[in-house]
């Protein structure tokens, strides 16, 4: 299951962003591309594991489904597809380059400062 390596990976990112002291990640957003390769259940479901006793320990993963978005080659238009049918909705042309589709973009982390009695 990749998608605990991909977690360790995330949290490396979030432990390196700069942040309050004594703050705890309380969120991290990523968005989801269908191409990307990534099952965002099995993500999901491998994030609670990979940020134990970190500073992410207890954090919610909000997971945003990206779309499939392609730039046909042949009349310029940019238009959704679906994973499986990358051709364009303006001419029905089936060369087309993907846009966007295949990311994993991490959007946003939430932290909570710990208050002076150092509760959170």
């Amino acid at each position: 299951m990749h998608e605990m390596a991909i977690c360790q990976a995330l949290l490396d990112k979030v432990e390196a962003l700069q942040r309050p002291p004594d703050s705890l990640v309380k969120r991290v957003k990523l968005s989801v591309g269908p191409l990307s390769g990534v099952e965002a259940a099995l993500l999901a479901h491998a994030y609670p594991l990979a940020i134990a006793g970190s500073i992410a320990e207890g954090s919610s993963l909000e997971i945003v489904h990206g779309a499939v978005w392609v730039r046909c080659d042949s009349c310029g238009a940019e238009s959704q597809a679906s994973s499986n049918q990358l051709s364009c909705r303006a001419c029905g042309n089936w060369r087309t380059e993907l846009v966007s589709g295949d990311e994993l973009l991490l959007l946003a982390v939430e932290f909570e400062c710990c208050a002076e009695t150092g509760n959170v």
